[in-house]
């Protein structure tokens, strides 16, 4: 199921914006402190670090990922999701906005 709305969060309305503006989320903190981002990335091929684990969930678009030792390319489309580990880093190839969930840890 796709997410389409998140209530009860505190949003930083300064956007983080990533690869000269092809990637822009927001931060959203729960009243628990669990923290997540919303954001779009726009068409482009991109590469992207991670400090802590990481899901990243569609919801809206399309996206092909590749994680870290792979060669192999896999799809993301609307109410899937795909897991990164901490310390990694995965590729990204978007040719319509891919607009997702970042859930931290």
């Amino acid at each position: 199921m796709t997410t389409e709305k998140i209530d009860g969060v505190s949003v930083t309305t300064q956007a983080s914006v990533y690869f000269d503006g092809k990637c822009v989320s927001h931060g959203i903190t729960f009243p628990d402190g669990t923290k997540k981002s919303v954001g779009v990335v726009l068409p482009s091929a991109l590469t992207f670090n991670t400090g802590a684990p990481e899901i990243m969930e569609c919801v809206a678009g399309r996206c092909e990922y590749r994680l870290d030792g792979s060669d192999t390319w896999l799809t993301s489309t609307p109410g899937e999701q795909f897991s990164i580990p901490g310390n990694s880093k995965f590729d990204i190839r978007v040719t319509d906005a891919y607009h997702y969930i970042c859930h931290f840890g």
